[in-house]
């Protein structure tokens, strides 16, 4: 019989796994967000390919080249948070299920698993956080990018 030590030892692993769920629906909804920027200034550099000469239209050619530059540098970094999460949410799933094993096989080494899966589960989100924190700073270039073009081109 599983004793509540065991299903509250189960249950730690568990808050992780809601936590993680949490940051996962943010960063997916950022994904979504970054791809949808990226399709519209492609359509807006496709629109303008034909006005290439006009100084004005190739000012803007060059700044959306430079924001899709550092685009495709967020959709990785956001890419990367994601899959850290997602590890995470593994190895918390991992360390539920050895706790849980562990009561009805009597294997030391399973404790040491448990251990183990749930320090890397920390490290995951700890990686993810981190890409998360250098989107966050991607996220701000490219607006100053957009902000520095609007300046010049209204001064």
């Amino acid at each position: 019989m599983i004793s509540t030590t065991v299903i509250q030892a189960m249950l730690a692993p568990a808050v992780m796994i809601s936590a993680c769920g949490l940051l996962l629906l943010g960063m997916n909804s950022k994904y979504s967000l970054v791809i949808d920027r990226i399709r519209a200034l492609l359509l807006e550099k496709r629109s303008h390919v034909g006005n290439a000469s006009d100084p004005e239209y190739a000012a803007r050619l060059a700044v959306i080249d430079q924001q899709l530059s550092e685009f495709r540098t967020r959709v990785q970094m956001v890419r990367n948070a994601v899959v850290g999460y997602l590890v995470a949410v593994a190895c918390f799933i991992l360390t539920s299920f050895a706790i849980g094993v562990q009561q009805w096989v009597a294997l030391s080494y399973l404790s040491v698993f448990a251990v183990v899966c749930f320090m890397i589960g920390m490290l995951a989100v700890l990686v993810g956080a981190s890409f998360a924190v250098l989107d966050a700073w991607t996220g701000y270039k490219v607006i100053m990018i957009e902000m520095n073009e609007d300046r010049v081109t209204h001064s």
